[in-house]
């Protein structure tokens, strides 16, 4: 019998879930809003989840994965976050069972990763397991950028993380649009590629990025810069500036990201001469859960 399992990444905003097989083809697929914001408290993350498998019409007996924000202390059911040094090969050995008695046996977490340097940490939730889903693509070593709200960089060797690091890219983008001096100007197009450009160019100054934002302002209420370049050169600076942090990616990178924002980042990485290849995060997370079926 052809054995089935669906993967669910639950983001704070959003969800995704994906039916596959054991060979990893996708079956069936289902987005909507009902995010770890929208389900409305811990209590309701079952309920939530049993409206979603009977939208997708699933049987009662399929195993469910879930990864991303539903394992965090806000979330269902919090999971423990595993050390950088675990391989990520590794992640189906380290799924936690939900105690949720409705659900117990059928549906587990992926748990996050932290990093610690000295004194210092960093944390991922939903990001390890595109990142699985890339070593199974063959992508054991280099850097894997993953952008959205918290952008990641990661650099793996031989299918571990060495480091990696978050950058609040697509958070400062939107609290700069909805609010402070800033805001006023940002409703022109994000993606024009002449302010982009201007952006990534005066992010590679490697200048302080507070600095570089308000002269963006400065510009045109001096008339020195269209006012309709602003929303593009705002995102232009707050990617450039991760590309600007970057260190040892010479070798270039590898994006998992939505096509729309993967071309930027592939903009910004020929802008600093870096080699930059595309995985489409739909192939990333379906192969990601087909080393998970095996657990199921």
């Amino acid at each position: 019998m052809n054995k089935h399992i669906v993967g669910i990444d639950w983001g704070t905003s959003n969800r995704r879930a994906y039916l596959i097989d054991q060979s990893g083809a996708c079956l069936a697929e289902h987005e909507d809003g009902q995010g770890m914001l929208a389900v409305g408290g811990r209590d309701k993350f079952g309920a939530s989840l049993a409206s979603l498998l009977a939208a997708m019409q699933l049987a009662h007996d399929v195993p469910v994965i879930l990864s991303g924000m539903v394992g965090s202390a806000s979330g269902w059911q919090e999971v423990a976050y595993l050390d950088a040094t675990v391989p990520l090969v590794q992640l189906p050995q380290h799924l936690a069972a939900v105690t949720d008695p409705a659900w117990t046996g059928r549906c587990r977490i992926v748990p996050g990763y932290v990093y610690r340097a000295g004194a210092a940490a960093d944390v991922m939730r939903g990001e390890e397991t595109q990142l699985l889903g890339a070593i199974a693509l063959g992508r054991r070593d280099g850097w894997i950028v993953l952008p959205g709200t918290h952008s990641k960089w990661v650099l793996l060797r031989d299918g571990v993380i060495q480091s990696f690091a978050t950058y609040m890219t697509g958070e400062l983008f939107a609290m700069l649009s909805a609010g402070g001096t800033l805001a006023a100007m940002m409703d022109g197009d994000s993606s024009d590629a002449e302010g982009f450009a201007i952006g990534l160019h005066q992010a590679a100054r490697n200048e302080p990025l507070s600095n570089s934002l308000f002269r963006v302002r400065a510009g045109v209420v001096s008339r020195t810069a269209p006012a309709q370049l602003a929303a593009a050169t705002v995102s232009g600076l707050l990617i450039g500036a991760e590309f600007a942090a970057a260190r040892g990616a010479g070798q270039g990178i590898t994006v998992i990201g939505s096509p729309a924002l993967a071309a930027r980042y592939d903009s910004a990485a020929r802008h600093f001469g870096l080699p930059c290849t595309v995985l489409d995060p739909h192939q990333v997370y379906c192969s990601a859960l087909s080393q998970f079926i095996q657990q199921a």
